[in-house]
């Protein structure tokens, strides 16, 4: 389960610098070189993510609201905390 958790925090941090750091300085500063950086490995730790939870779902013997959560707190900013919290520490 410690892969799965920092899997998840990789991946809600990545969230926070793509949508609080790199978005703003596309748009304000006209600077879209951070945005490509940024969102690909976003978006590679995303997939990582989404296979880690599918994984766990099986291994762990999770409920299917934990696994809806777990998903639906990864599109969401510091949505990864709540997962945290509500989810993986009871597994």
């Amino acid at each position: 389960m410690k892969i799965v958790r920092l899997i998840a925090l990789l991946e809600g941090l990545s969230l926070l610098i793509l949508v609080l750091i790199a978005m703003p300085m596309k748009y304000f500063y006209d600077s879209p070189q951070m945005v490509k950086v940024v969102g690909m490995a976003h978006g590679l730790l995303f997939i990582i993510y989404i296979i880690a939870i599918v994984m766990a779902k099986f291994e762990y013997n999770w409920k299917w609201k934990d696994f809806i959560i777990s998903f639906l707190g990864s599109i969401l900013p510091f949505g990864f905390v709540y997962v945290d919290r509500k989810v993986f520490l009871k597994y």
